[in-house]
């Protein structure tokens, strides 16, 4: 069997069940189990397995898997830790091709348990059997009505939410169960209609990237919302994400869990700032991904996409019955990056045919509350879906009764099946459970959130697009990889030079002096102005302790700078390779450019405002690597420090194709290097005017503490 490729297809929607450790007691998981999975409509053969009881809710119950002598689907695994690698194993002794382990402590508790997981996920290997777990709250197939799962989310006497029919699906993967399902629950309240809901547990074998693989092909699920702690397969992740956007399914991610950057960030302006968020921001860059910042904002995104199409521009229309809301509704849009242009006089005439004489007309069109109630809010949708000048329609309404609304369903849903353009709805008021079913039943979502609501409408105007497909990086010249061989740690200024030279960097001119008499020679052979650096491994930050002197005009002063530096290290007590001496480079906008390998995504560039600027503000933007020039554009120009490139109040406009090239230069570098490089950092880099080119000022190069097993000098 091709583990890689085993559809999940028959996991999500299995024809029988097996659920070992099943009990008839409804406040234990074991019970809940069961319970679950006949009360939301299992149609499938369902096999109790405990040796405690003959039958259990009326249906045969079996003292082992070996006596149920009928084909399995699906074993849902719910008994104590201890017993579970027994229990995968007569699973795939009879050939079980799928497990879900709900049973909880394995390498959450650290230990002999992690040895335990990892025999789960070397039989998973072994067996060709995918198992999701273990410590998974397990999943929910709303279409096949498969509840896997103990989440009192899918307990159908609480359900009572109405569906919007008609709107895309939202299927859901997330790594922490309760989160899992506890967004589903909140989207059902809105009224949103679900393909799955996966929980992954500790990903012994099948990973949060499997399921979004199987979700991005899957025709029932038009948006996809991730809740991610950790991704353990990069690559798999990657190409669902982009199987996704080729499918034309938005895809929503949080991304939780803050880990410590550890010791890079001592020795790294990259790795204070990038910190954990890093390979993320990259990726969901890279890929078209949406991050959202909360639950209410994930929910209210896959609202948005799920019951909307896409606009086709900017211009956003408000209509309120309440002018406070309509122009907080009308702030909220503008800060998000929206335009409110003013209706057209035409459209504005014929509004105010059945408004108020007190109501306003040219952006926010406020109609009142007196003419909301005699149909005026969904003749001016109709109005607004017909005026060219207006790309999305947000509706600001009091949602708060429990008699009667402003917006009548019928009419709204006839509006709404042959909209060409978004309509959002905010209510200011909490809404009543009576206007939640009514906005349903006609295929709307009411939002109670002005920033969530104002991001979706951006999203919407202008939806992120992945980028294409990564060049393939050029293999590293040999002296390259040989520049870095041999090496491990942080390599000294000069020796990261070296190498990035050998790769094919302009760099300005310079030599390593190991005394004044190489230096004095070094400066006639380059001319001054010059730059003298100490060199040491032990110091990557060398302008802490003073280890950098700028300006240097003539021998007199190199001869004092050159003592100052030796004296410096000295004082340090770092190793002294040396000085480096260096043209001086012109003035220019710094710029802080790098490359950091991530376990999971691999290389991931950074672009950043460079100076104080870097760490203090962190103006940063990322992508992975490798990329083309389009992107490394399109990098620059997210900066919010860009305009000083644009040459700000004016200041010559800076080499922006150079540090595009640069960029791009850098990708192919970090891709294309042995996997002992762990970083490289090039700050600052100073980008001059127009057509002058970038100086790289200075470089760090960080590889790992020891050759890993395998390593080789270059990729072959």
């Amino acid at each position: 069997m091709d583990h890689a490729r085993t559809s999940l297809a028959r996991f999500l929607a299995p024809r029988s069940i097996a659920v070992i450790g099943a009990s008839p007691e409804r406040g234990r998981i074991r019970g809940i189990l069961l319970h679950n999975l006949r009360q939301n409509g299992y149609s499938g053969r369902i096999y109790p397995v405990n040796p405690s009881y003959a039958e259990i809710a009326g249906l045969r119950c079996y003292p082992d898997l070996a006596a149920i002598a009928a084909p399995v689907d699906l074993a849902l695994i719910a008994i104590p830790a201890e017993h579970v690698l027994a229990a995968l194993k007569a699973c795939a002794g009879l050939g079980i091709p799928h497990a879900l382990i709900i049973s909880s402590g394995f390498a959450e508790e650290g230990g002999a348990r992690r040895a335990i997981q990892a025999e789960i996920a070397a039989l998973a290997r072994q067996s060709g059997m995918r198992i999701s777990g273990p410590n998974a709250e397990g999943f929910y197939n709303a279409i096949d009505q498969v509840a896997a799962t103990f989440s009192p989310a899918t307990d159908r006497a609480t359900d009572r939410a109405p569906v919007i029919a008609g709107a895309r699906r939202v299927g859901i993967i997330a790594q922490s169960g309760g989160i899992g399902f506890a967004l589903y629950n909140r989207g059902r309240a809105l009224g949103l209609p679900f393909s799955h809901v996966i929980t992954t547990g500790n990903e012994a074998d099948l990973t949060a990237a499997d399921f979004f693989a199987h979700l991005a092909a899957d025709p029932a699920t038009g948006v996809i919302l991730l809740f991610l702690e950790s991704v353990r397969d990069g690559a798999g992740f990657c190409a669902a994400a982009r199987r996704a956007a080729e499918n034309g399914k938005k895809v929503i991610a949080v991304k939780v869990g803050q880990t410590a950057a550890g010791e890079r960030a001592s020795l790294s302006h990259t790795a204070s700032i990038a910190g954990w968020r890093a390979a993320y921001d990259a990726a969901f860059a890279s890929l078209g991904v949406i991050a959202a910042r909360d639950p209410d904002e994930a929910v209210a995104l896959a609202a948005a996409f799920a019951t909307n199409p896409g606009a086709a521009g900017r211009r956003a229309g408000v209509i309120t019955v309440s002018g406070g809301a309509g122009a907080w509704l009308a702030d909220a849009l503008v800060a998000a990056g929206l335009d409110m242009p003013e209706i057209s006089p035409a459209t504005q005439a014929r509004i105010r045919g059945f408004i108020p004489s007190y109501g306003a007309t040219a952006n926010p069109v406020d109609i009142t509350a007196q003419a909301a109630y005699h149909g005026g809010l969904t003749r001016t949708i109709a109005e607004l879906m017909e005026e060219d000048g207006i790309d999305l329609i947000a509706v600001a309404i009091s949602a708060a009764s429990e008699t009667r609304l402003s917006l009548d369903p019928p009419e709204l849903a006839s509006l709404l099946a042959r909209r060409a353009k978004p309509v959002l709805l905010f209510s200011y008021t909490l809404p009543s459970d009576f206007a939640r079913a009514g906005l349903a039943e006609a295929g709307a979502v009411v939002l109670t959130h002005l920033a969530a609501l104002a991001r979706a409408a951006a999203l919407l105007a202008d939806p992120p697009k992945p980028a294409p497909v990564p060049p393939t990086p050029r293999r590293l010249p040999a002296a390259a990889c040989r520049a870095l061989a041999g090496h491990a740690g942080t390599l000294a200024e000069y020796q990261a030079k070296d190498a990035l030279a050998a790769a094919g960097f302009a760099l300005a001119p310079r030599a390593l002096a190991a005394n004044l008499e190489a230096a004095l020679a070094a400066a006639r052979a380059i001319g001054f102005p010059l730059a003298l650096k100490l060199q040491s491994p032990d110091l990557p930050h060398k302008s802490d302790i003073g280890g950098v002197r700028l300006g240097i005009n003539d021998e007199a002063e190199l001869g004092e700078a050159f003592a100052l530096l030796l004296a410096a290290g000295r004082a340090a007590g770092a190793r002294i390779a040396g000085v480096l001496v260096e043209k001086m480079a012109l003035p220019g906008i710094e710029i802080l450019l790098s490359a950091v390998r991530d376990p999971g995504f691999g290389p991931v560039v950074m672009l950043g405002a460079g100076g104080v600027m870097a760490e203090v503000f962190r103006d940063v933007t990322h992508r992975l690597a490798p990329l083309d020039i389009a992107v490394a554009r399109a990098m620059i120009g997210e900066l919010r420090s860009a305009p000083l490139l644009a040459g700000f109040r004016g200041a010559p406009t800076a080499d922006c194709e150079a540090l595009a090239r640069l960029i791009v230069a850098l990708g192919d570098f970090a891709a294309a290097a042995p996997p002992a490089l762990r970083e490289v950092e090039l700050n600052p880099v100073i980008v001059h005017a127009a057509g002058a080119g970038c100086t790289i000022a200075d470089a760090l190069i960080i590889l790992a503490d020891a050759p890993e097993k395998g390593d080789r000098a270059c990729p072959s």
